[in-house]
């Protein structure tokens, strides 16, 4: 049975974050190296960890995240391997080099808390949403995890003239340095009997990236402060 169940084993470490499987992300944990994650999103791990769910400094941070009982965030810490997972959704790990990434909430796995990040308004949608849109901004070097309700798609903004554009339901992160704005349009699903009225897509134009999930899953998507 060993011998069949071998290809599931663990790994040996390459990297602070990676990869188990399509669904599972691995982090390498040391003193000193805390790590901040979805609260709930642990499960297994080696060693000795520590958990703090939605701490102090996090709810200072993310005081404008609207969830209803504060930041969806715990505070790792201490030495071993930590796995965690999100329903079976993909993970994509980046490693930012003194780079920067805008994320939407629902799609934040885990990251490094030495990194910077706030909550900041998504500018130039002010007027589709009646009271303006909210993402997670992450900047500085080290690792970052999202997670994609399928293989997502990277867009390269920076490869034309035409502006990008995508539907808010899908989208999972992108560079902060892109323009934004919003179109107003037809909701496609509406001809086919999904749903009925005026929907909106996002514009991205500049230098720079957007990461789009292959789903529509509304659940808390681009959650708007009220």
């Amino acid at each position: 049975m060993n011998q069949q169940l071998a290809g599931f084993a663990p790994t040996p470490i390459a990297a602070r974050m990676e990869n188990h499987g399509r669904t599972m992300l691995k982090v390498a944990m040391a003193t000193g190296q805390d790590l901040y994650a979805r609260t709930g999103s642990m499960v297994a791990y080696e060693g000795f960890v520590q958990y703090e769910p939605n701490p102090p400094a996090v709810r200072q941070i993310a005081s404008q995240w609207v969830t209803g009982e504060g930041a969806p965030i715990m505070k790792c810490s201490g030495d071993g391997l930590l796995y965690l997972a999100d329903y079976g959704a993909d993970v994509v790990v980046i490693n930012l080099n003194n780079d920067s990434l805008s994320v939407n909430g629902t799609n934040l796995l885990a990251f490094d808390a030495h990194l910077q990040w706030g909550v900041e308004r998504v500018k130039g949608l002010a007027k589709f949403t009646g009271q303006g849109l909210w993402n997670v901004e992450i900047a500085g070097t080290g690792w970052v995890a999202l997670t994609s309700r399928g293989t997502p798609i990277v867009v390269d903004c920076g490869r034309g003239e035409d502006e990008t554009y995508v539907d808010p339901d899908a989208l999972v992160a992108w560079s902060p340095n892109l323009k934004v704005k919003g179109k107003r349009s037809l909701k496609a699903s509406s001809l086919i009997g999904r749903g009925s009225g005026e929907a909106y897509q996002m514009a991205f134009s500049g230098q720079g990236i957007v990461v789009v999930q292959p789903s529509e899953d509304s659940t808390d998507r681009l959650r708007i402060r009220r």
